[in-house]
């Protein structure tokens, strides 16, 4: 492209701040570019991150644990432009270095305090993402000029050739050469389950929260002392428990012994949380590997290529799910035997041949493990670190309620303790494993895999092991269960509407739970077409194309893999539809309906067929998430006739 170009990015929190250094990063000072960000709430933070929000509400990573900037671990084709870690940033604000960060008087004394194994919240990190933006705006070349409208993009006129048209809700109008959805998570319409919930509870005269962003939640309708079930015991489930109790009024104080007590102010409801495993997701990993480093030892890139070149689209469930769950017990084994020798009765090069030689649910392995690793404690089991409470037929409300209370006990034990460094083997195999799959192209998966093993299965369970919430929330679930502030309904948990209310129970719990107020404590599901955002449903609807499967009814995973493209049907399908996300190449560019790829429409997100990798990212991890966001970045610069710079 000659001349002066133009991009429009719709959206300006992380993802788009992260995109924009990433194009930046290819410019000099020849480049002659106008770039827009178009995004109602503030650039870099955006809406999730924003400072306008709750100062309880915290990020369930350690501030060592994020960085937004490129680093010498990352496999990119644009220039690595190195930048602090927030705990890197938190320090130089410490020692004077960056005058142009002003925070405000709660974030400045928790910035004072918080060490690198601290859990910020999102108000001080929502700081770090505003000085990310305004420090890469400022290192633009002279021939590039940002703007940022604080509107929301209503539409967007694309033109076959020549320049398309961004219109905005304010009336405004900007011709571009180039648009990039970098929208994040929106809402969505109710699903039919929740929308018929919706209506039920309306007619009932009852209250129910359907699936939101926590931190927007109206929650004044949930009545102090009265009863309130809350289906899911995720991150979203974890903040609803903290505005529901220290968001009104009540506290935590630690006794002379050590354990933590909640005092009540009176405005809480009584909560009965409860969910399909009935217990929360694992506690972030705090200890550090002491043995043998991390290494991919079955998800090898031989096994991923082998998977990739066979001739047969890919089943998660009988292929992949057992490579996982034997390199989650090699995660967690290697660090014990390299660890804790002390503990074990053999060497790790002799117990890696029994792993090798013994699939991951082979009762015979268990035997095998028994014989040398003496404490139950240090034992590993997948199946049941996944189903903690599988099998259990309890007696009643007091039986489950304590064995959730004793599993979260025992969780933080092993999870928060140095002497159990082997939990973070698990983490450190399942996060290796996450990235490996990412490797393998979506097409090459069938339609079983892309329609629900992926995306349910896979990523709740991904979540659960690594996106667990800090430590210290679980202890104060535990404080608040003893304060009868929380109770715990068990797994599997069903709700129905009645005569006296909303009615909880669980298959393996005798009774029900009955309560005035139903909250549904999860993030609402990806669904561009059904997104409340217009530009993002336009996308899909207009402009783009869903990913869309059939999947048919089979005792075999095999027989069940192609309906998307070739073969006949075979009967009635267990799932046939859209998959809620938009297509798009491997380096972000949209697919047409007429399956051609748009060379000046770009997508990257949550939204899109692309593996979501989240928005920010660890240190030295050659994180997906920054390589995804290069490559779309290298597509938009190279459209744009922007070189790669050379800062060698």
């Amino acid at each position: 492209m000659t001349g002066r170009a133009r991009l429009v990015v719709v959206g300006a929190g992380p993802r788009a701040a992260m995109l924009l250094e990433r194009v930046l990063a290819r410019a000099d000072e020849h480049t002659r570019l106008d770039i827009d960000l178009v995004d109602p709430h503030p650039p870099g933070a955006g809406r999730i991150w924003r400072h306008a929000q709750s100062p309880l509400l915290k990020l369930n990573s350690m501030t060592r644990d994020v960085t937004v900037f490129t680093d010498d671990s990352c496999t990119i084709e644009g220039p690595v432009r190195p930048g602090p870690s927030l705990n890197e940033w938190l320090q130089q604000w410490r020692d004077g270095g960056l005058p142009d960060v002003a925070l405000d008087e709660l974030s400045a004394a928790e910035a004072r305090a918080l060490g690198p194994d601290g859990f910020p919240t999102r108000r001080l990190h929502s700081h770090y993402l505003d000085w990310f933006f305004r420090r890469t705006v400022a290192a633009a070349p002279k021939g590039v000029a940002i703007r940022v409208h604080a509107d929301t993009v209503t539409s967007v006129r694309a033109a076959e050739a020549g320049p398309h048209t961004v219109v905005l809700a304010t009336g405004g109008e900007i011709v571009t050469d180039a648009v990039a959805y970098c929208v994040g998570h929106t809402e969505r319409d109710l699903d039919p389950a929740s929308a018929a919930l919706a209506a039920a509870a309306a007619s009932a005269g009852l209250v129910y929260v359907p699936p939101a962003f926590t931190a927007d939640v109206d929650l004044s309708a949930i009545p102090a002392a009265g009863d309130v079930i809350v289906r899911g015991m995720g991150l979203a489930a974890v903040d609803l428990v903290v505005l529901l109790t220290q968001g009104r009024g009540g506290r935590f104080e630690r006794d002379a012994d050590g354990s933590l007590r909640y005092v009540a102010s009176g405005g809480e409801p009584r909560i009965h949380l409860g969910s399909r495993r009935g217990v929360p997701y694992r506690s972030k990993v705090t200890s550090i590997l002491q043995g043998d480093p991390a290494q991919r030892e079955v998800l090898t890139p031989e096994a991923i290529a082998a998977l990739v070149q066979s001739r047969h689209p890919i089943d998660f469930e009988s292929e992949v799910w057992p490579l996982i769950a034997a390199e989650l017990l090699h995660g967690h084994y290697r660090e014990l035997f390299t660890g804790h020798p002390d503990r074990v009765w053999a060497t790790w090069d002799e117990f890696r041949e029994v792993l090798r030689a013994h699939t991951w649910d082979d009762p015979a392995l268990r035997e095998a493990i028994a014989a040398v690793v003496p404490d139950p404690r240090d034992r590993f089991d997948v199946a049941a670190f996944d189903r903690p409470l599988a099998g259990i037929r309890f007696i009643g409300a007091d039986d489950v309620h304590r064995h959730v209370r004793d599993h979260i006990a025992d969780d933080l034990r092993l999870r928060t303790t140095q002497e159990h460094s082997a939990a973070q083997g698990v983490f450190t195999a399942a996060l290796l494993s996450f990235l490996a799959l990412s490797q393998i192209p979506d097409e090459r998966w069938n339609a079983r895999s892309r329609a629900q093993s992926l995306p349910i299965r896979w990523h709740t369970f991904f979540s659960y092991v690594a996106s667990g919430p800090p430590p210290h929330r679980l202890e104060e679930l535990l404080a608040l269960a003893d304060a009868g502030v929380v109770r715990f309904l068990g797994p599997d948990v069903a709700v129905s509407v009645g005569a006296r209310g909303f009615a909880a129970s669980s298959p393996h719990v005798p009774g029900q739970t009955v309560a005035t107020s139903l909250v549904d404590a999860w993030l609402p599901a990806a669904n561009a077409a059904l997104s409340t955002d217009p530009a993002l449903r336009e996308l899909a609807t207009v402009h783009g194309s869903e990913l869309r499967v059939t999947v048919l009814p089979t005792p075999s995973p095999r027989a069940a893999d192609v309906r998307d493209a070739a073969t006949g049907r075979v009967g009635p399908a267990v799932y046939d539809g859209s998959l809620g996300r938009v297509r798009v190449t491997a380096d972000g560019r949209l697919w047409r309906p007429d399956g051609t790829a748009h060379e000046t429409l770009f997508a990257i997100g949550p939204f899109t067929s692309l593996t979501e990798a989240g928005a920010f990212t660890r240190p030295a991890a050659d994180s997906l998430a920054l390589r995804q966001t290069d490559l779309v970045a290298g597509a938009i610069a190279a459209r744009l006739g922007i070189a790669v710079v050379d800062t060698v």
